[in-house]
C-alpha cells in the first residue's frame, strides 16, 4: 500500500489556523490521499524543524509568520513570484531539494476581483504593515492594476526595505505611522499588520478612508474583527477579512503539489458560517 504523502503548516502560533480543515475539504473532494497537520516552531528552530520534515520524507508544506523569510533562504529553487515578494509560503519536494513559491498575492486578488467582484486598477493603496504578508501580496496588487502604493510600518526601516525591494520608484512611498492622518483617503486600504495577535490596537483616523474605500485585513475570525469594526464606522464601501484569501491561496498550493485546482466556494461557504464577524457582547 502507497504511503499517504506528508504537509506540514510551519508557524508561530499555528494553533488558530483553519489550513489543515482547507486542505482536507480541498482533498476529500479531489480524491487525493494525503496528511495535513500543523507544527509550532519558534523562529530560531525552523531550520532544525523543516531538516526533521524532510527526513521524514515530507512532500510539501506551507510556511506561515513569522517564517516566510527564513523560508526562502533555505530553497534550492524559488519561482519568480517568491523571489519577487522575498518571502516563501509554499514549498514543494522537487528531486534533493525544495522549491519555494509563494501563493499569497494570487490569493488575494482572486479572491477580491473573483469572489468579492471589486476592480483593483488605479486604485490609491495604504499598507499597514512591512512584514513577509505585505511582502508576499505587493507585486500582485501592482499586476491588478493598483495606482501608487504608500507603506506605513511602526518600524520605519522595514518600510523602506519593502520599497526598495519592490524596485518601483515614484510608485511606492513609506510614511511614518504619525502621518497616517494627513495622508488623505485612500481607495484600498490594507491591513498586513499582526497588532491582533500581539494583542495591540489598530489607532486608524477615518480621514484615511471615503465612501469607495474598499478596506481590507489578512486576518480572518477574532484577528480581523476590530480592523473591520473600523471600517464600517469609516463608512467604507466593504470591508473583507482574509478568509477567502486563506482558501484561494490554499487552493493555489494545493494545485501546486497535486496538479489538481480543488472548487473553493464551498469551503469558503462553510467556513464563513463559523467565524466571528463582529465583536461579541
Amino acid at each position: 500500500m502507497a504511503m499517504t504523502a506528508r504537509y506540514l503548516l510551519f508557524g508561530h502560533p499555528v494553533a488558530h489556523s483553519l489550513s489543515p480543515r482547507i486542505h482536507a475539504a480541498f482533498a476529500k473532494q479531489s480524491g487525493v490521499a494525503m496528511a495535513y497537520t500543523t507544527i509550532d516552531v519558534a523562529a530560531d528552530g525552523f531550520a532544525d524543524a523543516l531538516n526533521k520534515f524532510t527526513a521524514d520524507g515530507g512532500a510539501g508544506a506551507n510556511i506561515t509568520l513569522p517564517h516566510k523569510a527564513a523560508a526562502l533562504a533555505l530553497c534550492q529553487d524559488i519561482s519568480a513570484r517568491a523571489r519577487r515578494c522575498g518571502a516563501v509560503n509554499t514549498l514543494l519536494r522537487v528531486g534533493n531539494g525544495w522549491r519555494g513559491d509563494n501563493t499569497d498575492g494570487a490569493g488575494l486578488v482572486r479572491d477580491l476581483t473573483g469572489r468579492e467582484q471589486h476592480d483593483l486598477r488605479e486604485r490609491r493603496t495604504l499598507m499597514l504593515g512591512a512584514g513577509g504578508a505585505a511582502a508576499g501580496i505587493a507585486p500582485s496588487l501592482f499586476d491588478a492594476g493598483i495606482g501608487d502604493l504608500y507603506i506605513v510600518n511602526r518600524t520605519p526601516e522595514h518600510a523602506d526595505a519593502l520599497a526598495d525591494a519592490l524596485g518601483m520608484p515614484g510608485r511606492v512611498h513609506t510614511r511614518y505611522w504619525k502621518d497616517l492622518g494627513s495622508l488623505g483617503s485612500f481607495d484600498l486600504v490594507v491591513n498586513a499588520t499582526s497588532a491582533a495577535r500581539s494583542q495591540e490596537r489598530l489607532a486608524l483616523p477615518y480621514s484615511i478612508a471615503y465612501r469607495n474605500t474598499l478596506a481590507v485585513d489578512l486576518g480572518y475570525g477574532e484577528a480581523a474583527i476590530d480592523f473591520l469594526a473600523w471600517a464600517r464606522s469609516a463608512k467604507c464601501q466593504d470591508a473583507i477579512d482574509g478568509l477567502g484569501m486563506l482558501i484561494e491561496q490554499a487552493a493555489e498550493s494545493f494545485e501546486l503539489w497535486h496538479g489538481v485546482r480543488p472548487q473553493t466556494d464551498p469551503v469558503y461557504e462553510l467556513l464563513r458560517r463559523e467565524l466571528p464577524t463582529e465583536a461579541s457582547d
